[in-house]
């Protein structure tokens, strides 16, 4: 990376900062138990009807919503996360990137999808909070960063220069919303899920760990 013509970087949390694993867990393994227990149905008929529902929602705010999914549901989504809580992990150099950052007076802000009460949880567990500059939730604007409306509403209230900014995100289609908005730096994970094979990237930039980055 270019740090010298980079002032800004935008960080994505899930697959980026924290491993994937958790949300894929839980979304794929402990709600479906947790749901079946709940609704005295089969897990596997729930497994089933829980991946097709969901699936509805991809790229839209809803799919990030926990209050959505417990309305839905009928389930406590907040508390049976908390279950888990200790599944919450950093990705591998993500403490030694931050503070690389840091050390070249680049701003560090973390722009996720999360819900406040997902981000709450994780920054309960990991203190991430302590480690960047500011921490936007896309349910602040009521918008996905899947979509134009996203990078507008960031622009006004966290000011950045397009040109000298850099974007670190395992969505795909994020980054591709970011390229179109402008943003000239983009980068993603190669394997956001440390459980979970890694990917094959054409369309942008991608690393495996924060430490392919940072300045030797």
């Amino acid at each position: 990376m270019d740090w010298q013509n980079i002032d800004t970087v935008l960080l994505d949390m899930d697959g980026t900062l924290l491993d994937l694993h958790f949300d894929t867990f839980f979304w794929l393994e402990h709600l479906p138990v947790r749901y079946a227990e709940l609704h005295s149905i089969d897990r596997v008929e729930a497994t089933q009807w829980l991946h097709e529902r969901i699936m509805q929602e991809q790229g839209t705010l809803n799919w990030y919503c926990l209050d959505y999914w417990s309305r839905e549901l009928n389930v406590d989504i907040k508390a049976l996360k908390t279950e888990i809580r200790e599944r919450i992990a950093f990705r591998p150099h993500v403490h030694d990137f931050l503070e690389h950052l840091k050390g070249e007076g680049i701003r560090r802000v973390i722009v996720t999808n999360a819900h406040r009460d997902s981000l709450t949880l994780k920054l309960e567990e990991t203190g991430l909070d302590q480690l960047v500059d500011r921490i936007i939730s896309s349910h602040d604007y009521q918008v996905a960063k899947e979509h134009q409306g996203f990078w507008h509403r960031l622009q006004e209230e966290e000011p950045f220069d397009p040109s000298r900014t850099l974007l670190v995100d395992d969505s795909l289609a994020v980054l591709a919303s970011a390229r179109q908005y402008g943003i000239a730096y983009l980068l993603s994970i190669i394997q956001p899920d440390s459980q979970k094979p890694g990917r094959d990237i054409s369309d942008f930039n991608a690393i495996e760990h924060f430490n392919e980055i940072i300045k030797k």
